[in-house]
């Protein structure tokens, strides 16, 4: 793949001051890229394949820009490590270990100025880039920001799990549940029906509920 299909390629999925950058990326060290439907159980992925002298990275087309951008980076950072210790993965590399965190961070560093991403997504990004996790899912502060860019800015009016308050309703996949207590980037929430305990994402978008027990006047 050419400098100008990798750049009609991104064009409109990234920001513009960022598609030279994401074509060095590839043009440094070679991989396959893939831009796929959207998948709720993840947001990219970086596949290895015994078989195959080129690794692949998928991306869901569905992103917005920025939140493309981070992800197009993890994903660019986990083929890094993979082409540097390839023959020790599995061996003491972990997938989110130190090295792929340290990879990451270097090669996000040139992009963290309001030339590529606006203030209000940048302030919470330097912050999870200090110690990046293995999804940008689990940093609550991070991707409520990066939501309010999202192509369907309807989900941007309804509240995230972690918005509401300790022992709220909510319903969600049309099921009502109860918010226990927050453990990490997971809520502990009682189905109301059942009775059964779930841990539900912190980033879940939700529709708040009355609570069952409330007699209306």
């Amino acid at each position: 793949m050419n400098k100008e299909k990798w750049l009609e390629l991104l064009k409109d999925k990234v920001p513009q001051n960022a598609l030279s950058y994401c074509f060095s990326l590839w043009e440094e060290e070679p991989f396959a890229f893939e831009i796929t439907k959207s998948r709720s159980s993840k947001l990219g992925d970086f596949r290895y394949r015994k078989d195959k002298s080129i690794q692949k990275i998928t991306i869901n087309h569905d992103l917005n820009q920025y939140q493309f951008l981070i992800t197009f980076i993890h994903e660019v950072a986990h083929h890094r490590v993979f082409s540097k210790y390839k023959d020790r993965i599995g061996n003491g590399i972990m997938p989110h270990g130190i090295e792929w965190k340290q990879s990451f961070r270097w090669l996000m560093a040139p992009m963290l100025h309001e030339r590529v991403f606006p203030k209000d997504v940048l302030i919470p990004l330097r912050l999870h880039m200090g110690n990046p996790k293995a999804s940008t899912g689990a940093d609550f502060f991070l991707m409520k920001e990066l939501r309010k860019y999202d192509k369907n800015a309807f989900t941007f009016v309804q509240p995230l799990l972690g918005d509401l308050p300790q022992h709220a309703h909510f319903e969600l996949k049309k099921r009502v549940f109860q918010k226990m207590r927050t453990q990490r980037s997971r809520v502990l929430c009682q189905e109301i029906s059942t009775g059964r305990n779930y841990l539900i994402s912190n980033n879940a978008v939700v529709k708040k509920v009355d609570d069952p027990g409330d007699v209306p006047f």
